[in-house]
This record gives structure tokens, sequence and C-alpha cells, in this order.
């Protein structure tokens, strides 16, 4: 379907698409900016809840001296509940609507945020971490594909984009509550905690006001719905005399038939790959640096901190060429500098605090502008309507089998083999993401998401 366009104008008077590709309305960019906002509010949470976890875990330690298989548990509980989140409730967001999923995690992140806060025991906070996860894992397929879907092609890189900077953002403040409420002494990790709730609970009342999508409502025979959302968030009229066309169903089985095989293989390829590396590295790099620091404690999250920064700018840099260099150049170099960065560590065998410094955060710089970033951008563009929040929730929760191999390896490699070891062997993870990306990337760039995803029989224009 298309748009009708004003000549005197230059935008639409009448929307006869359910895509806002050639909406440009002021209106338009403020709701735009306001879901992008919602949507980012949740990977903050994701990205401080997952992390804030490594900044507690030498406190959580020296208050119930736990074992190093503990430390473990703790560490990977939140990513195996983020696991099956994301395929569980990323399927019931297809099936019941983005809208109403996107506001009950929510209330996962607040009610079991505090939880954790309050936990009597070492048992009950892998319990708590587990469920907090299931929130944590839901919110990537769920703000994804609301966010996609209300966006323009144009525009749609960066918006998707800004949601991983968030990630990167929530984990870079994790470190600053750490510093901010390390004088409270054994109540600091519990207080640290307790911040996710609170930030989760502002961002629920926040998101209950946005509308569902109209592609969703399309898909599921709510024509009328789909309308009004559109003229609400536009401020212009929307056609009635085009039928507004269901898409086909497609069953989630379909992600592994030959007409979408290759996409999931990379979508869930490069992620995996990613997250096998970035976790053993932001997860553990407090522990890396600790015998570098000398027991200094604020010496150890500063520079910890440090390596998140540049993460974060690595994010930065990616969100603001996403759209005019492209998705599969980006995530080629992106994956080649994190596998280079890794090396180098592997061959330095007596390396200095600095130096580790350095490297760590050239290969979160890389990793982040590229991988870390576009897992919020390619599954939700190379899958259709009716499957696109199952296919991101399949990608999201193979990525966190990387994420707890990397978590439950990482330690044990280091204890067995040593450090350089395991840096070679999350270097090799890294040139297997290269080529992944190198043989299946697609570019996507300025295309919509009904041409990357047409009915079947018709070419995809990737």
């Amino acid at each position: 379907m298309t748009s009708g366009t004003s000549p005197s104008q230059g935008s639409p008077q009448v929307l006869t698409t359910t895509g806002f590709d050639e909406v440009d309305t002021p209106q338009m960019r403020r709701f735009q900016r306001r879901v992008t906002l919602l949507s980012a509010g949740g990977t903050f949470l994701d990205g401080f809840d997952l992390t804030v976890i490594a900044v507690a875990l030498p406190l959580i330690k020296d208050e119930w001296h736990i074992t190093a298989l503990q430390q473990s548990i703790i560490v990977s509980a939140a990513l195996v509940g983020s696991l099956i989140g994301a395929l569980w409730l990323g399927h019931l967001t297809d099936r019941h609507g983005r809208k109403a999923m996107y506001v009950i995690d929510l209330l996962g992140f607040v009610v079991f945020g505090a939880l954790t806060a309050f936990a009597p025991s070492v048992l009950w906070l892998i319990i708590f971490r587990f469920l907090l996860g299931l929130g944590i894992g839901a919110d990537y397929p769920i703000s994804a594909t609301l966010v996609s879907e209300f966006s323009s092609n144009k525009r749609r890189g960066m918006h998707s984009t800004s949601l991983a900077a968030f990630w990167f953002v929530g984990s870079v403040f994790a470190y600053i509550v750490g510093l901010i409420v390390a004088p409270m002494g054994d109540l600091a990790w519990r207080a640290m905690l307790l911040v996710g709730a609170a930030v989760a609970l502002v961002v629920f009342f926040m998101r209950i006001k946005l509308p569902e999508s109209p592609r969703w409502l399309i898909a599921h025979g709510r024509e009328q719905d789909a309308r009004e959302v559109m003229h609400r968030v536009t401020g212009l009229q929307v056609a009635e005399h085009i039928k507004l066309v269901v898409p086909e169903a497609v069953p989630a089985r379909k992600l592994f038939t030959p007409r979408f095989l290759k996409r999931t293989i990379f979508t869930c390829g490069f992620w995996f790959c990613y997250s096998t590396a970035y976790y053993a590295i932001s997860m553990y790099t407090p522990t890396i640096l600790a015998p570098f620091t000398k027991g200094d404690r604020t010496a150890n999250i500063v520079g910890s901190g440090v390596v998140a920064i540049i993460g974060l700018i690595g994010s930065i840099i990616g969100m603001n060429t996403v759209d005019r260099w492209g998705r599969r150049p980006l995530i080629i170099t992106s994956f080649a500098g994190l596998t280079i960065s890794l090396a180098i560590i592997g061959v330095n065998t007596s390396p200095s605090l600095g130096f580790l410094i350095v490297l760590f955060s050239s290969a979160v710089l890389f990793a982040n502008a590229g991988g870390g970033i576009l897992n919020f951008v390619y599954p939700v563009e190379l899958f259709p309507t009716n499957i696109r929040a199952t296919a991101s929730g399949l990608a999201t929760s193979v990525s966190r089998f990387g994420s707890i191999l990397g978590v439950l390896v990482f330690p044990n490699v280091v204890k067995a083999w040593g450090q350089n070891s395991a840096i070679w062997i999350f270097a090799a993870v890294g040139a297997v993401g290269t080529i992944i990306c190198i043989a299946l990337a697609p570019e996507t760039k300025n295309r919509t998401l009904e041409e990357l995803n047409p009915e079947p029989g018709e070419p995809a224009h990737v």
C-alpha cells in the first residue's frame, strides 16, 4: 500500500498504509521519540540490572563468603531467566500484542528487582535474579519490535540502535551507583539492586499510555483500531476506502524453512558470538582488574567503569553511522576489531593495568559499535510482522546461551589454564562472528519492512 502525498506540502495528507515511511509531521516525530525513549528505558534497565551484579558481587562475596561456583550461578541466574523470557514472552508478544507485554514485563523489573535487594540468602538471591531475568529477556524483542514498527525506514536504524546505546548507559550507571552507595558498607549492594526497581517503577507508569502497534492490529484483523492509532499518532486522516491487508499468518516453525533459515542462522549466530565474548569481558572486568589495583576497590570500579564508558561511546558511534554507512560494513568491522583487540591481549603474558584497560576498552568499543547495537536492528528487520517478536525472541535466547557460556567458561578456564588461554578462546569466538557476518550479513538500510519481508513468491530487497 502507498501513501497519498500533497504536492504543496510534501507530506501525506491521507494515510493509506500501516507504515510511517512517508510521514514526517512534527507530531509523528515527537511520538517516535517518545516510543524510542520509553523503550530505551527498558534496555537501560537491562544494562543496569545485568551489570550491577558484577559491581555488587565483591560485596556479596565478603558478606556471605560464597564459593566460586555460587558466584557463577549468581551472575548467570538473570541470564538464564532472560533466555527463557525472550523465547517465551517474545512469542506471546506476537500472539497477545506488543502493548500488553510491553507493560507487563516492566512489572517484573519492579517486583523482582526489589526482592533481590532484600534477599535473605544466596538461594533467594539466585531465585529472584532468575525471575528478574524473565523480564529482562522479554524486553529485548518487545521494545525492539515496537520501535521498528513505529519508525520510518530512514530513521529505523537510528531509533533501534538507540535502544542498544541505552543498554550501555545503564551499564555505566551501574558503576556510578556503585561509587555513590559505597559508603553504605554492608548495605551498599542491596541499595544498588533497589535502584533498578525504583527506575523501573517510573518507566512502568510512563509506558501505560502508549498505543498498540498498527501493524500488529492489522495482522489480527483489528482494522478500525489500527486506523484510530494511526490518526492519533500522526494527526492525519486515514483512508477508509482502501482495504487494509491482513498479513499471512506465519507459525514459529517457519523460521527454519528455506524462506527464513539463512536469516535465522545469521541473526542467532552473530548475536551468540557477540554475547559470548562481550559478557565474558564485561561481567569479569572488575575481577580481572582486581589483582592490578592492589585491593583498592574504588580504583577497581573506576577502571571497570572506564571500559564500560568506552563501550557506550562505541554504541553511540554505531548509532550515528548505521543509517549512513550501512548495517553490513558496520557489523563486519565490529567483529574484526573485537577479534584483533582480544588477540593482542592474548599474546601479552605480562600485561599492566593500563594495557588491560586500553585493550578491553578497544574490544568493547568495536563490539558495541556493531554487534552490540545491530542485535536490536537485524532481528526485527529481517522477519515479517506476525513472527517478528518471535524471531527476535529466538535470537535473544540463543544470545543468552552465549552469555551464559561466557560467564561460566571464563572463570573456569582462567583457573585451569590461565587468563591468556581464556582470552584466546573468546578471540576465536570473535573470529567466528566475523566469518558469519562476511558470509551472511545483508544490507537493509533505507528499505521498508514490507520491502524486506514481501509476500511469498515476491523477491526480498536485500
